[in-house]
């Protein structure tokens, strides 16, 4: 137990810690229909086709944000103690924790390319999320949540042909309109990762 209430490996506790709490209020999200990693997503921009780079590297865009960061987490927190671990076990004390920091980050990362790669083979590609949300454009819906305006989006529930619902971020399609929570919306356009609207003229038929 010295090893887990050292002050030599508080990092991997308080990411341990986070991980945790990540989870519980992904969980709470989805039970609200409010999911916070979806919130996240939206917020990316959008990456070049055929740009990798060090965020290809790391998956970012073909698995949700939320999930690369727990994977980053549970590795770092993991291979920290391990590196604790050993330490105490061969030589009888703990390592500073900056210094263990480092190749525990190191492995948090390659948690991320690894584990992520795999996940990334299994949730559908960009390429039929983009598909799935242009049929998205001409749908109505409302604002659920935060005061859509021009360069500053809210978000909002949108159903498709299915009944399916949606929760995407839009920003008004007239620059000098303001669309508060609760407001009736019509979707018009795609640009990025964020959707532009008009005010439904016919919130009845929502």
């Amino acid at each position: 137990m010295i090893i887990f209430t050292a002050p030599e490996t508080w990092p991997f506790g308080a990411s341990l810690a986070v991980m945790v709490g990540l989870g519980i209020v992904e969980g709470a999200g989805l039970l609200l229909a409010h999911s916070p990693s979806h919130l996240l997503d939206s917020l990316l921009p959008e990456m070049p086709d055929g740009v990798e780079g060090p965020l290809g590297w790391l998956h970012v865009g073909k698995v949700p944000l939320l999930v690369l960061l727990i994977l980053f987490l549970a590795g770092f927190s993991v291979s920290g103690y391990v590196i604790q671990s050993v330490a105490h076990g061969v030589a009888g004390t703990l390592v500073p924790a900056w210094l263990a920091s480092i190749p525990a980050f190191l492995a948090g990362i390659s948690t991320v390319n690894g584990i992520g790669g795999l996940l990334a083979k299994i949730i559908p590609g960009d390429e039929t999320s983009a598909v799935s949300e242009q049929t998205l454009i001409g749908r109505a819906g409302v604002i659920v949540s935060g005061h859509a305006r021009d360069g500053v989006a809210a978000e909002a529930k949108v159903r498709d042909a299915n009944g399916r619902a949606h929760y995407v971020m839009v920003e008004p399609d007239i620059a000098e309109q303001t669309l508060d929570e609760g407001t009736a919306i019509v979707l018009v356009r795609k640009t990025g990762a964020r959707f532009k609207c008009i005010r439904n003229p016919h919130p009845e038929l929502l």
